[in-house]
């Protein structure tokens, strides 16, 4: 367990928030970028991906302790919390480590006596990996109006999108949710769940142990549909009451049956919304929270766009939109960067073009060279298309130390750490 010390008395809260980070194996669909840093401390927007979850927790003013729940190794977030402590010293922030992936629901119940210390009324639980405004305080307001046992926020995707996530049906009246299903196999609902809860500790933990129980009469193992491709099994070991500790998940095992209660509902969120699954899907994420907060417009710079302070950017460059720099990267006179991510130490040198990509750290793009995606509609949530009938990804991606020589171009790419390109390529992973 890693913790800092805080200032103030989380005793006195009465509610808690709990970030739920995954762990090392989950990160595939990350790679190349996670073969370099854990997901939820990539930057997006020249912060970590956890960082803006954090700052939405700090405008609830009961809030004293966040507990985060993964299976990465205690030093992963070491300094992270360190810095974190000093930025939001209203409350404390500890890392609890699963000892194997037990679940979105499995770690909850595994960590309760640390989360219910204190004998909090409520508990928020976030993704890590969703970007989003985190319209809390809203969620909270519903919660007590409504006299909950559980609020869930949701948003509309298009009927086609839908069937990728887990869907509600609610009452439009009253905000109630009638039924849940995790990614349907037929329409029944575009109001998905976007991965922000929050609960009445009296009500969940006792609804995960029920599900624990029922599992109990079920053949050993049991495998749900999933992208992530995560059996939902038996893991050894047994906690104080004598159960087995199981991957349990609020999804698939918890969320359904809290629709048959009275006492389930949604906060629909208009404002924007997308998960981080993909690392191509870090450049939308970067651009919706870019356009938050940016830098007023100028001849070379079209917001929204982030530049961090220790970046170089020739004057004759032109910059954004949804653009962020990071940490001394020097960019040269006349390039062109837009809808990218270039990470720290990286150059981008005179005339290049980058667009619709991720940049890796310490990567070098020659002159008049062009790295490029394919743009995607706006509310897309896939960064996926078809290019000559292969599927590839929308995104050009290039880890870390990665050369693009000059004049080279490179269209729809993800091309591993450490490669130098000197011919043109597109439609490729790069190994």
């Amino acid at each position: 367990m890693l913790q800092v010390p805080v200032r103030g008395d989380p005793n006195q809260s009465s509610t808690k928030a709990v970030i739920l980070v995954g762990g090392p194996s989950r990160g595939t669909r990350f790679r190349p970028l996670s073969l370099d840093v854990p997901k939820p401390l990539f930057e997006v927007a020249g912060h970590p991906i956890i960082n803006h979850c954090l700052k939405a927790i700090a405008k609830v003013e009961d809030v004293r302790e966040v507990i985060l729940i993964g299976y990465y190794d205690e030093t992963v977030f070491r300094d992270f919390i360190k810095d974190a402590s000093t930025e939001f010293p209203q409350f404390r922030i500890q890392y609890l480590r699963e000892y194997t992936a037990l679940g979105t629901a499995g770690g909850l119940y595994h960590f309760r006596d640390a989360i219910l210390k204190g004998k909090p009324e409520r508990l928020l639980v976030l993704n890590a990996d969703v970007c989003c405004s985190f319209p809390l305080g809203e969620m909270l307001r519903l919660f007590e109006e409504k006299d909950a046992e559980a609020v869930i926020l949701g948003t509309r995707v298009t009927n086609e999108a839908a069937s990728n996530f887990g869907c509600l049906v609610s009452d439009s009246h009253t905000k109630r949710v009638l039924h849940y299903v995790e990614k349907p196999e037929s329409h029944i609902s575009n109001l998905i769940n976007c991965g922000v809860y929050l609960f009445a500790t009296e009500c969940i933990f006792p609804a995960i142990r029920s599900a624990i129980k029922r599992r109990t009469t079920r053949p050993r193992l049991l495998s749900y549909p999933s992208s992530d491709n995560l059996e939902s099994s038996f893991v050894a070991g047994d906690d104080e009451d004598g159960e087995k500790n199981e991957v349990l998940r609020l999804e698939q095992d918890i969320l359904s049956d809290l629709a048959d209660s009275n006492r389930f509902f949604v906060h629909e969120t208009k404002d924007f919304w997308r998960q981080i699954k993909t690392a191509g899907s870090a450049v939308p994420a970067n651009a919706l929270y870019l356009q938050k907060a940016s830098p007023p417009p100028s001849a070379t710079i079209v917001p929204p766009v982030y530049i961090h302070p220790s970046a170089t950017v020739d004057p004759t460059a032109k910059l954004g939109p949804n653009v962020s720099i990071g940490a001394r990267v020097v960019v040269g006179a006349g390039a062109r960067i837009k809808d990218s991510i270039v990470l720290e130490d990286s150059e981008i040198r005179h005339d290049a073009c980058v667009m619709h990509s991720i940049i890796g750290w310490s990567s070098r793009v020659g002159a008049w060279a062009r790295v490029e995606g394919t743009p995607i509609p706006i509310g897309t949530h896939s960064t996926s298309i078809i290019k000559q009938g292969v599927k590839v990804q929308s995104i050009t991606i290039l880890g870390k130390e990665c050369g693009v020589g000059d004049e080279v171009r490179v269209q729809n790419c993800v091309c591993l750490p450490y490669k130098e390109l000197k011919r043109d390529v597109a439609n490729e992973v790069i190994m």
